[in-house]
């Protein structure tokens, strides 16, 4: 296997983010040209490696399942929450995965036989196949929080899966009175995106700074610590003051319950009456890899980290968020990075060959003012039956000047620039 190249931000925002581009992408024998490869879920993780095994034989017979015509991206979604960007600048079609040559079905997978290599479509068709990649991102688990259901949602919104909770959290910080109070539930992990509810928070800080500045943002954490915390307390003390206060789990801010009517948010030590709550609750794979038998009981699944391939069900794969994938992050990095290693196992195991040994790089940007950012970076392998961290391969530097902040801002918007351009065309 093709050593990785350092992982640099430079590096990084030309298209290594994913680093999977490292590993050689093995040539099917032409016997082998009219496989059928199904991928359920049209995310960062799924459109990327339809992409990939497209790239590897043009001749592969590639189809990717997506009940949404539209994709909206969560990466850069806090920036529309707190009102710096649109909601349709996080929005992409599949017209160009489609004119590559793979085929774009817009239903929902129902029900799905592995060890038959069958599938069914909401309309009754059916498709079968040879292998299959599953690629269903999260489920917000609404029976994991006693009071928050999906009716609940509508009034404290999660705001996780992007998209209309996304504009709904967007609409309430709107109008809500100078000096009200934002309280943001943040689960344990594993979660979508650990450091985003920090992000999100400091955002929304902004947000109020500028427009309602007699306002708070209150974090009820059920974590003591999370990653790149102490960037993140630099960054609230020198920009927001005391306008973000968080309580740690062992400060009694793990949330027990919620009351939608009222607004109120429950933790062991006290109740917290909320002007907004974002109550982000805890997650799991999407639904079809529960229906697929893809998941175990923490309502993830578990994989072969050297292939993708699931422990649990024959003929099939998992990528991205769904999988439990160790140390590797739940971002949309690792996604894409996981998603084109992915495809390289794929084309070595219809090829008979031994697939390589992956080595992903993830990377995480956190955005906490327009002109102020910083990452954070990790080369991930398997170790032990699962991903496990090899090497840190950089994170901002805690004492950097305001300049490299802005710097990290923008290279921030030219990698989802780079990451949705590689993922939808």
């Amino acid at each position: 296997m093709e050593a990785l190249r350092p992982v640099t931000r430079r590096t990084v925002v030309g298209g290594v983010a994913a680093s999977a581009a490292s590993l050689a992408l093995p040539r099917l024998a032409r016997a082998q040209s009219a496989a059928r490869i199904v991928v359920v879920g049209g995310g960062f993780a799924g459109a990327a490696c339809a992409r990939a095994l497209r790239q590897i034989d043009p001749k592969l017979g590639v189809t990717l399942i997506e009940s949404n015509p539209t994709y909206t991206a969560c990466p850069g979604s806090n920036e529309v929450i707190a009102g710096l960007r649109d909601i349709e600048a996080q929005q992409f079609g599949y017209d160009r995965i489609a004119a590559s040559g793979i085929t774009v079905v817009a239903q929902a997978a129902t029900k799905i036989d592995a060890q038959a290599r069958n599938l069914t479509l909401a309309d009754g068709t059916s498709l079968t196949f040879d292998r299959l990649v599953l690629a269903p991102g999260i489920e917000v688990r609404f029976d994991a929080l006693p009071g928050y259901d999906e009716a609940a949602s509508r009034k404290m919104p999660h705001a996780w899966k992007a998209g209309e909770q996304t504009v709904l959290l967007r609409r309430q910080l709107e109008a809500m009175e100078d000096g009200g109070v934002v309280v943001l539930a943040v689960p344990a992990n594993p979660m979508r995106c650990p450091p985003a509810p920090y992000e999100r928070a400091s955002l929304i800080a902004h947000y109020l700074k500028e427009k309602k500045p007699r306002s708070k943002v209150l974090i009820l954490d059920a974590k003591d610590s999370f990653a790149q915390q102490k960037l993140f307390e630099n960054a609230w003390k020198e920009l927001y003051g005391g306008l973000i206060e968080r309580i740690s789990i062992s400060q009694g801010g793990r949330v027990t319950s919620v009351d939608p009517s009222t607004n109120t948010i429950v933790t062991e030590f006290g109740d917290y009456k909320a002007d907004v709550a974002n109550v982000i609750p805890p997650q799991r794979a999407g639904r079809i890899a529960e229906i697929a038998g893809a998941t175990d009981h923490t309502g993830w699944c578990p994989i072969d980290p050297s292939t993708f391939a699931s422990k649990l069900v024959p003929n099939t794969h998992v990528i991205g968020d769904a999988c439990l994938g160790g140390g590797i992050p739940k971002s949309a990095s690792a996604a894409s990075a996981q998603a084109k290693a992915c495809a390289a196992a794929i084309a070595s195991l219809l090829s008979g060959k031994t697939p390589e040994t992956p080595r992903l790089a993830g990377f995480c940007y956190n955005i906490v003012a327009p002109d102020y950012a910083f990452s954070l970076a990790g080369i991930y392998q398997p170790k032990d039956d699962i991903f496990a961290e090899v090497e840190a391969a950089g994170t901002s530097p805690v004492d950097a000047p305001r300049e490299q902040r802005a710097r990290e801002a923008e290279a921030a918007r030219q990698w989802f620039k780079t990451i949705t351009g590689e993922a939808f065309g």
